[in-house]
């Protein structure tokens, strides 16, 4: 569910761009003027102030933004003012040249969007930097993450409820034997985890937990330090619940020494729309405290301003 809170009338799109044309007029960047329009237009309405923008003033907003911000702020309003698929494509694209063994992101946005939304990201990865998605992806990763990585965002999964409970009894017992044996790297582990859509492995993972007395993540972290095996986890999780993946990244995000405002922002920009609001509510659960208040905490300024208008100011 989304958090974006949208005026129920809106001013005409060219009036938008008149308002942002003055936010940058004079002296000094009204950023406030800036938060009030964008972070309050849905992903529809932005692409529309962007064409309008650059139809009127002859400059594309981003470029007029990226003049006059800065810092954390102008990245929370640049990565926020792409379009979706755009967004996932740029995301990709810093997440594959910044790879490190720890590094989520292209899982994350490989099982986090729809089969049709990931597609629209490839695309956007296309037209955007001449190469694909898929060939970036196995130039900067190596090993059996190459393996799982390179199938993750070449995936376009069924989408539909229907499920096969005897294919999910017989994969539940190919995956147990696989964990038990070590064998993590497995054609036949990594073929499930990246082929079968979301329903199938929901009912394959119930199935998994009813029948070996685990769930699939617990007897995946035989060895915590292992980051294949942390990866393997992540990809679980965001097959199935991701806004509990997405709670634990904005606690660690939040939480440790120094907040890190790079998945920070991306956290929020690409969940604002979608379930921000089970997000806020798993993080409530587990934290005892409001993610806004959370959010408040550790960051500041224009910045602060803008996430939590795109949580939807903090509304429980």
């Amino acid at each position: 569910m989304s958090t974006l809170q949208v005026p129920s009338s809106l001013p005409s799109t060219s009036e938008d761009c008149e308002q942002l044309k003055k936010a940058f007029a004079g002296w000094g960047t009204n950023e406030g003027l800036i938060i009030s329009i964008l972070a309050h237009r849905n992903a529809g309405q932005r692409k529309l102030i962007r064409q309008t923008y650059a139809e009127t003033y002859g400059e594309d907003l981003l470029k007029a933004l990226d003049k006059e911000l800065t810092n954390d702020f102008e990245r929370a309003v640049l990565v926020w003012t792409l379009e979706p698929a755009e967004r996932d494509a740029f995301l990709a694209n810093e997440a594959t040249k910044k790879w490190t063994s720890s590094n989520q992101v292209i899982m994350e946005i490989a099982c986090t969007r729809s089969s049709h939304e990931l597609l629209l990201a490839r695309q956007a990865y296309h037209a955007r930097f001449k190469r694909s998605l898929e060939e970036d992806v196995a130039h900067h990763t190596t090993g059996d993450f190459r393996k799982l990585l390179v199938l993750l965002v070449s995936s376009y999964r069924y989408e539909g409820p229907e499920v096969n409970m005897t294919l999910a009894k017989h994969e539940a017992k190919t995956l147990h034997e696989k964990i038990k044996d070590k064998a993590y790297n497995d054609e036949d582990l990594i073929r499930i985890l990246t082929t079968r859509s979301k329903a199938q492995l929901n009912a394959t993972f119930n199935h998994y937990n009813n029948e070996f007395g685990n769930a699939i993540n617990k007897d995946l972290k035989t060895d915590p330090k292992n980051e294949f095996l942390a990866l393997l986890r992540a990809t679980v999780k965001c097959l199935t619940f991701p806004e509990k993946y997405f709670e634990k990244l904005l606690r660690l995000t939040i939480n440790k020494m120094g907040t890190d405002e790079w998945a920070l922002t991306r956290v929020v920009t690409t969940r604002a729309e979608v379930d921000m609001q089970q997000i806020k509510e798993e993080y409530y659960r587990r934290n005892s405290v409001p993610l806004d208040k959370a959010i408040s905490k550790d960051t500041s300024g224009d910045y602060e301003e803008m996430l939590l208008a795109l949580i939807g100011h903090g509304k429980s």
